[in-house]
Order: structure tokens, then sequence, then C-alpha cells
């Protein structure tokens, strides 16, 4: 297998930019980035063919090398496939954006300029450590039964204020 030099570097171009475009908040130019990322795919895919060979089909005297390996064929093709779904997609959605804001460019919305202005500052309700579970629902066994059953937290506070009070929930009698 011999390695095309010009097809490397023109895949690694074809990267560098398609990379350099998905990082514009022009849609138009993340479509244009799409294509030549998945441009750079189908290179990359076909380059891994490896030389040409005979069609991989089974005939008497021939060895396993001088077959041609359909595998990255059929990656191509699947390759392609999904390219083109995601370059409809975006059109879709440019489409979308110039319909409903005559632009196609992705506006800040107003955490991303609020998180912009605070740079370097520290809110202790949001950058505190959790150092227990703060989750709603928990996971209780039932001794009775040995099953597992998910609890939220209304009504582990009502199991934990019945028991308070001396109220049995599997039988909802109290002490008397």
């Amino acid at each position: 297998m011999t390695i095309n030099l010009t097809l490397l570097i023109v895949m690694g171009v074809m990267f560098a930019v398609g990379i350099y475009l998905l990082l514009e908040r022009s849609l138009t130019r993340v479509l244009l980035g799409i294509i030549l990322i998945s441009n750079g795919v189908n290179l990359l895919l076909l380059q891994s063919a490896g030389r040409s060979g005979l069609p991989p089909i089974v005939r008497d005297g021939l060895v396993a090398e001088d077959y041609f390996d359909p595998l990255p064929q059929a990656l191509l093709l699947t390759a392609i496939v999904i390219a083109f779904a995601l370059v409809a997609f975006m059109l879709a959605l440019i489409y979308r954006s110039w319909v409903m804001g005559r632009q196609d460019e992705v506006a800040d919305d107003e955490e991303d300029r609020r998180v912009a202005a605070a740079v370097g500052a520290y809110d202790p309700e949001e950058d505190a450590e959790v150092g227990t579970e703060t989750s709603e629902f928990i996971d209780t066994v039932d001794p009775a039964t040995g099953s597992v059953r998910v609890v939220d937290a209304a009504e582990r506070n009502s199991e934990n204020a019945a028991e308070d009070h001396g109220v049995d929930h599997s039988t909802g009698e109290g002490e008397r």
C-alpha cells in the first residue's frame, strides 16, 4: 500500500479549513465547514482502501492479497449518506433562521452575555462544592417485600413526619 502525499495534504487542508469554518457564527459558513470535513473524511476512507485490486469475488487460484477490500467502499457510501443528511438538516436550519430573522448568524443569548461579562466571578450558590446527594428521587428498599422503589422528596418528607407521629404507612394506622 502506497500513501499518496498529495491526498494527505489535501485532507489536512480540508480538515483545517472545515474546522475553522465550523467555529464561525454564520450558519452558511458552518455548512461549508461540514461539507469540507465530510469530503476530507471521504478522501481519508478512500486512501485507507489501499491499492486497487480485483473485485472481491472468489476465484480459483487467487490469493487473498489480490482482492480489493470492500469495507472502505461501504464506509465511504455510509459517510456520503450521513453527510448528505447533515447538510440537508443544516440547510433547513439556515432557511428557518433566514425566514424568522432575516439573518443566518447565531446570536448571543442573555446567559451567554452574562457569563462573558462575569469572567472570574465566583457565585457561591452556583460554584460551591456539593457534599451530599441532592437528588429529589432516592431508591428505597421496602423491608417487607425486598423490592426497590423510587421515592420523591414529598413522599419521603411525609414518611419522615409520619414516623415522628408514630404512623405506620403500610397499614395507615397510628399509635393509639
